[in-house]
């Protein structure tokens, strides 16, 4: 077999990034660390790619096998490559950001790798560079959701217009006028109104909606409509 000589082999990494929604709350799934160094403290789903394997399998095989979770949003989203982010051995970490609607996928979390949901507003401490990845990737969901309909991945099929608010109020941390938002909302024919009502809240119930799918291609401008100007975030890279 031919190698390339003289050259330092490098171990890559690949991490997923869970956020979750229940309907009120951003949270963000964490497992506990199994082994040295940092053993027992809170990380990513992460593991180490198989000679065999592209990062795309890679990222989905971690995350089952760590979680139980299968058929998510997952799309990759940054290298980083720090030479001394592990203090092990030399190794690139390739991030991968997950979107689940939390109710959804409530039974399929594996408890066997200690796995457990946080409030994003209160993290545990994490290993290595991980809460750079989280704050980066949070950048970008910011990003993205304010030029596409990427959130309601995190959304059951049917949801209400408080919860698609809660959605955004969430992600942005701000509060975004009730009649506003659903006007805009409501005009840009992204949503399709069901005859049924959620009325676990109060007596007179809201309305269940579900995603236009006919209507999602050319969107953006109606996303951006739903964040107020002084709130649209820049770019990542």
């Amino acid at each position: 077999m031919i190698k390339y000589s003289s050259q330092t082999r490098i171990l890559v990494a690949v991490d997923c990034i869970v956020f979750g929604f229940d309907g009120k709350d951003y949270k963000l799934l964490m497992v506990q660390r199994g082994f040295a160094p940092e053993k027992e403290k809170w990380s990513l789903m992460g593991g180490f790619l198989q000679p065999k394997e592209t990062l795309d399998a890679a990222a989905n095989r971690i995350l089952k096998q760590l979680t139980g979770l299968e058929n998510v949003y997952l799309e990759q989203m940054h290298t980083f490559s720090r030479p001394d982010r592990d203090p092990v051995e030399r190794v690139v970490g390739v991030v991968y950001m997950a979107l689940i609607d939390i109710e959804k996928y409530e039974t399929q979390i594996n408890e066997d790798f200690h796995v457990r949901w946080f409030l994003m507003n209160d993290l545990p401490q994490l290993i290595f560079d991980h809460e750079e990845m989280v704050q980066m990737a949070l950048c970008r969901l910011r990003y993205k959701a304010s030029m596409h309909p990427i959130l309601f991945e995190l959304l059951p099929e049917k949801f209400t217009l408080p919860q698609l608010q809660a959605l955004y109020e969430g992600l942005f941390d701000m509060k975004i006028d009730k009649r506003n938002f659903t006007r805009k909302i409501l005009s840009s024919n992204m949503l399709r109104k069901k005859n049924e009502k959620d009325k676990s809240s109060s007596k007179k119930g809201a309305y269940f909606y579900s995603l236009n799918e006919e209507t999602l291609k050319g969107t953006t401008q109606h996303i951006l409509n739903l964040i107020p100007k002084n709130e649209m975030p820049a770019p990542t890279e």
